[in-house]
């Protein structure tokens, strides 16, 4: 079951995870979240995040805890 958090105004959102490749040939593993439940869904925070919901459009982000 992907992890889910609820915003302020009741909107439910599903934390995903996905590799990208950069520029400069590096991968990079980027974190993100969606309202629906897609390829790469998480069942938990990973470690050393902490969710955090911006004030301005109630959307959740990650941050280094």
């Amino acid at each position: 079951m992907a992890y889910e958090f609820t915003n302020k105004k009741g909107v439910k959102y599903y934390l995903h995870q996905k590799d990208v490749n950069l520029k400069g040939g590096r991968i990079q593993r980027i974190y993100y979240f969606a309202r629906d439940i897609r390829e790469g869904s998480l069942d938990a925070v990973p470690a050393g995040y902490k969710v955090v919901e911006t004030e301005r459009t109630g959307m959740p982000i990650l941050k280094k805890a």
